[in-house]
């Protein structure tokens, strides 16, 4: 059966979309899209065909931008406004140089910066926003609501931000079970709900504290629990509990649902990096990109460049290099920039901030660049149409 891939790469400036045919040999790039926002995280509905991407920040503000026609057009659902509504709001000659109209300022203006995630859960579409804030909408992002059970967490006064702010930037559903959710939040670590949002647990606890001991790093483990800076995390398919997250001081296990984790970094020549992908269908087949440290310039140690592959849950990795660049490499891979494809032969992506896009048809024995000269990645997705 043919399969159509395409590839969604969220960028600095705008979403570009890179398409491919079954045999994913020849691939074509449309963009820049969505104005030129910067675009965090992008997603799409291979049954309806539609796609999703949110981003934003201080000058545009923070919103969410649809496409029902394949990424020919796009709408925007502004969520918060940004410098330049003030501008065309407070300047007459500012609004007739972009052509528009001042608008009442968008309903959370104020209260996010952007949108860093999006996930689709049940019937229902999620976003996940800077400052930590969760959004859903029931109408497939024609309209936005705060779901102010997690705004309202016991531990959210304690919440600290991450490097680049206090983000929302995961977002896991379990397809079996439309009421169980995962999100993370750097830096305040893994929640979980099982009764649709309506109540959430904070699941960052080590699996055995003793083994792990206490790291003298801010995002490190201690006190008996992970280090709240998760950077990325997936679910396993097949398993309704099993999780992987790459932390900012490591990876690590979860075989009930996020209640407990085990560090599985042993094998990996570094403790530090952002992306995290697992097999389509099979639950212990996983990559990850380390990169050097967080204080040594964020790239593949010795730039050299390598995805790191585990075929055993993390209990052994191997490193898979064939067709990456094997010196003076130096870019990093962000927490969204690495996806796996739904094909026969799964393919699996990442994105780098040089603006490349390195894809696997073979499960990372050997890779090759379909895409270079894109603005600095922020996000890989596919969608796989059939």
């Amino acid at each position: 059966m043919s399969q159509a891939i395409t590839v969604l790469v969220g960028t600095s400036k705008g979403l570009f979309l890179l398409q491919s045919d079954a045999a994913r040999t020849d691939w074509s790039v449309k963009g820049p899209l969505c104005d030129g926002w910067g675009i965090n995280h992008a997603i799409g509905d291979p049954e309806t065909g539609t796609l999703w991407a949110g981003g934003g920040g201080e000058w545009s503000g923070a919103g969410v931008w649809r496409s029902v026609d394949g990424g020919d057009s796009w709408e925007l659902v502004k969520l918060a406004d940004g410098t330049v509504d003030e501008w065309i709001r407070n300047d007459p000659e500012t609004a007739a140089f972009f052509g528009t109209e001042p608008r009442p300022p968008a309903e959370f203006t104020g209260r996010v910066e952007a949108i860093w995630s999006l996930g689709q859960v049940g019937g229902k579409l999620y976003a996940g926003a800077k400052p930590a804030t969760l959004f859903v909408s029931e109408d497939a992002g024609a309209s936005w609501a705060a779901v102010e059970s997690l705004t309202d967490h016991p531990s959210a006064d304690s919440w600290q931000p991450g490097a680049v702010g206090l983000t929302l930037h995961t977002i896991v559903a379990s397809p079996a079970d439309a009421d169980k959710m995962w999100l993370g939040i750097s830096a305040a670590g893994v929640f979980a709900t099982e009764d649709a949002g309506g109540s959430w647990e904070r699941r960052n606890r080590l699996s055995n504290a003793e083994a792990c001991g206490h790291v003298h790093h801010p995002a490190g483990p201690k006190d008996g629990e992970t280090g709240h800076c998760v950077h990325n995390m997936v679910r396993a398919p097949g398993d309704p509990d099993l999780l992987y997250q790459q932390n900012h001081h490591g990876v690590w296990r979860s075989s009930d649902g996020g209640r407990s984790w085990d560090d599985i970094t042993a094998g990996l020549p570094s403790t530090f990096g952002f992306p995290i992908a697992v097999h389509p269908v099979q639950p212990r087949t996983l990559w990850t990109l380390p990169l050097n440290g967080d204080m040594a310039g964020r790239f593949p140690p010795e730039g050299k460049a390598a995805v790191w592959r585990s075929r055993d849950g993390g209990d052994s990795w191997e490193a898979c290099r064939e067709g990456l660049p094997a010196e003076n490499c130096f870019f990093t891979v962000l927490r969204q920039a690495m996806a796996t494809d739904r094909a026969e032969a799964p393919g699996v992506y990442f994105g780098t901030n040089s603006g490349s896009v390195f894809a696997s048809f073979d499960e990372g024995d050997s890779w090759s660049e379909i895409a270079r000269h894109l603005p600095t990645v922020l996000c890989v997705e596919t969608v796989t149409a059939t």
